[in-house]
């Protein structure tokens, strides 16, 4: 964990230093950079573990930076900085695809414990993945290929969509609480993950609208769970 490359951009000279000083410190190899443009060329320079953006930048904001980010490397972890805590802001983050989301002002402690967690998820060793595939109405989960086979072919899928849709296979026409879900694959279940497997839930069922006879059910106050009928 403490060999990840970090690319931080963050326009304030006093906090760049300071995030700069302390990740080092903790033993991350880390990129600072002042703006969104030097953040990008940065980026496209390096291969990085996580970034850490702030939003509001000067020459280019940081989700305009995330989503140039994304279009490269859509996998790679995104933590957003921000001094306001809006709800737009937030939802703007999650159609990114943004992993965390913390306000400003904020504890290094805290930053370096949603860093810690999103790495434990994302640095995987290989040992971790399960070479199974699994099966359920017209479509065909290859989990150990991140591919979702179905009647239109095969549909690369991102790692939480590969991981939601293995955990709902695997517990298939039985609930899965929204607690599991959120512990096993986005590390807690807090407020901003809820929003976040939300989001990932309703791709998960545009990518299964070719079988009518495949669902995801909500069940309110419970969870949901994959049905597949004959």
């Amino acid at each position: 964990m403490s060999k990840a490359k970090l690319l931080v951009v963050e326009d304030d000279p006093n906090l760049g230093d300071i995030l700069n000083e302390y990740l080092t410190m903790k033993g991350y190899n880390t990129v600072l950079c002042r703006d969104g443009e030097e953040g990008w060329s940065k980026f496209k320079k390096g291969t990085f573990d996580l970034c850490i953006l702030d939003i509001m930048m000067p020459k280019k904001d940081g989700f305009t930076l995330g989503k140039e980010i994304k279009k490269v490397e859509e996998e790679l972890p995104i933590i957003y900085l921000t001094a306001k805590n809006l709800k737009d802001d937030v939802i703007e983050g999650l159609k990114i695809g943004a992993d965390d989301y913390i306000t400003k002002p904020f504890s290094m402690e805290e930053l370096l414990l949603r860093i810690n967690a999103i790495l434990r998820r994302t640095m995987k060793t290989d040992e971790t993945a399960t070479l199974k595939s699994y099966k359920f109405g017209d479509f065909t989960l290859h989990y150990d290929q991140q591919t979702l086979e179905g009647p239109e072919g095969k549909h690369k899928l991102t790692s939480k969509e590969n991981e939601l849709l293995r955990l709902l296979a695997s517990e298939l026409n039985r609930n899965v609480s929204r607690s599991q879900a959120l512990k096993q694959i986005w590390g807690d279940d807090s407020y901003f993950n809820a929003r976040s497997m939300d989001v990932y839930l309703s791709k998960v069922r545009k990518l299964l609208k070719d079988d009518p006879k495949v669902q995801i059910i909500t069940l309110h106050g419970e969870g949901f769970k994959l049905v597949a009928g004959e």
